[in-house]
């Protein structure tokens, strides 16, 4: 019996390190990526579940993040009067055209941001094809421990926060996309 305690304390020892050396490979691997204003992105040491709270998607209806799992995500919290992110939402845009169905840019309006605002937000950037979420008592942003905007999230396929950036940054550059492209691959 004792021998049977100490291989399977072995064997869950084991299993453990090889999962911190993967995390730790896919943790170097995101850092190298990093150039440009990819540089502000912070990897998480290891992923965390993302908080369970709901947001109004675009249809009025009641979401969660976990609706989206099985695809990473790139959560972006914005308002309409936040001059950031509207230098950064056209960079989303061309992020979500490039990245196709790889991953998923998710833009959450936090706050006080009326419908016509939104809308006369986007169009006046001329974006058209990130949704129009929104959290208007500020409990998603609360929740992820959002303090100021933009802040962007990067979630993997299993719905779980490994990076995230705070301020407005070029998503549609090289780095971006490339770190995307391999959150995508589950690297």
């Amino acid at each position: 019996m004792k021998s049977l305690k100490s291989a399977l304390l072995y064997t869950g020892l084991a299993i453990l390190a090889n999962a911190a050396a993967t995390t730790a490979h896919a943790d170097a691997a995101l850092e190298a990526l990093k150039d440009g204003d990819m540089r502000k992105l912070v990897i998480a040491s290891a992923p965390t579940a993302a908080p369970d709270v709901t947001f109004t998607a675009q249809d009025g209806s009641q979401a969660t993040l976990a609706d989206y799992v099985g695809t990473p995500v790139l959560l972006n919290f914005w308002a309409t009067w936040c001059a950031p992110c509207r230098k950064e939402m056209p960079h989303l845009s061309e992020l979500q055209d490039a990245m196709g169905d790889q991953i998923k840019v998710l833009t959450v309006a936090t706050g006080r941001n009326p419908p016509e605002a939104i809308d006369r937000f986007f169009a006046e950037i001329e974006v058209e094809n990130l949704p129009k979420a929104l959290d208007p008592k500020q409990e998603m942003a609360r929740a992820f421990g959002v303090l100021g905007l933009p802040v962007t999230i990067i979630l993997n396929a299993e719905g779980q926060e490994i990076a995230r950036l705070q301020g407005d940054a070029d998503w549609s550059s090289d780095s971006a996309k490339a770190i995307l492209t391999a959150v995508a691959a589950g690297d």
